[in-house]
This record gives C-alpha cells, structure tokens and sequence, in this order.
C-alpha cells in the first residue's frame, strides 16, 4: 500500500505539472502570468518542492543508474505491449500519458526504494548521519 501512494502522489505531481489537459500548471501559468502573478509564483514554488523531494529521494536511494535502468524496463514493456497490439502510439495524448506514468514509476520506485529493499532482502537502510 506504501508504494502505491508514493507513486500516486508522483503521478499527480507529475500531472498537476503538465498534462495533455487543460488542467495543468504549465497553461494554467501562461494564462495567467499577467493578472495571477503572486499565485503563479506560489503554486510553481509548491510544485518545485514537491520535485525537489521526489527527485532527491530518488537519486539517494537508487541514483542515476537505478533510474534509468526503471525507464529502461518500463520503456521494454510498452515495446512488448506495441509489438503485440496492446496499445497503439498514434494519440499524442495517450503518449503523454504513458510518459508521465513511466515518470512516474521512476519517482515512486526511487521514494519507496528502502522499503522494497527491505521487504526483498531484510536489509536496513541506513542515511549517513555527520558527527
């Protein structure tokens, strides 16, 4: 259940960012830079930390390679899924989608990574504390 609330807040913070929707950040700003400057400002900041902490998680706990080994695999299984006609690549917003959910993925997989490293092996993480 752990992780599939970490990689539900990933995928909306993804979408709140952008989305093939009207409802996103990224159109929401440049419509209202003008007359909402203050709430543009304030709702990006919110979004950066949110980012901040997913994506510094991520790399802390499975790095760059953990990364993009995850995108690798997610990237073969939507080719398995097109080469046997599963899902078709010809809608631009289904495409968006599907990257924002192997995003997603990514980020949720790196927050929940001592987690599943436990549960696997036994073994605890551990953060380096300074003295």
């Amino acid at each position: 259940m752990g992780f599939l609330v970490r990689w539900l807040f990933a995928l909306i913070l993804l979408a709140a960012t952008y989305n093939p929707t009207q409802y996103n950040y990224v159109r929401f700003s440049m419509a209202n830079w003008d007359s909402n400057t203050s709430i543009v400002v304030l709702l990006g900041l919110l979004l950066l930390v949110g980012f901040i902490i997913y994506v510094r998680a991520t790399l802390r706990s499975i790095g760059l390679a953990g990364m993009i080994l995850i995108l690798a695999l997610v990237a073969a299984i939507v080719w398995v899924a097109y080469d046997q006609g599963w899902v078709s690549l010809q809608n631009p917003s289904a495409n968006t989608w599907l990257g924002l959910f192997a995003m997603s993925l990514v980020l949720g997989v790196g927050l929940s990574w001592s987690i599943i490293r436990k549960k696997l092996s036994g073994q605890i993480d551990m953060d380096d504390v300074d003295e």
